[in-house]
């Protein structure tokens, strides 16, 4: 029988998903409209078996686990299982340096 998880969204995920439907609504609000749909709804599929998504590999190659990530292309959606939540921690633009972007993010919440 599948465990059901409760679905957490952290301040700084839904930060990154307002900035990127607003970047993209400049040229097409409806397009915005049905990629914020498309990641909700990905997201959303994460409350039965978390664990099938891929450890997030920049972090895998630095012997950090506890990290996942379902992706919507070119989104990374990242997440942590924690007890029956599934926490989505940021939503990234996988053409981005996602190495550089949690570096930043890590020395700010210093």
């Amino acid at each position: 029988m599948n465990q059901i998880y409760e679905i957490v969204w952290a301040h700084v995920a839904e930060k990154d998903l307002k900035e990127i439907l607003g970047y993209i609504a400049i040229d097409s609000p409806a397009n915005a409209l049905n990629i914020f749909k498309k990641i909700k709804n990905k997201a959303a599929s994460l409350y039965t078996m978390p664990e099938r998504c891929r450890i997030v590999p920049e972090l895998k190659n630095q012997g950090i686990t506890q990290y996942r990530e379902l992706i919507v292309p070119p989104w990374r959606i990242m997440f942590r299982i924690s007890d029956m939540k599934v926490n989505i921690l940021s939503v990234l633009d996988s053409r981005q340096n996602i190495e550089d972007i949690l570096l930043k993010r890590l020395i700010n919440m210093k």
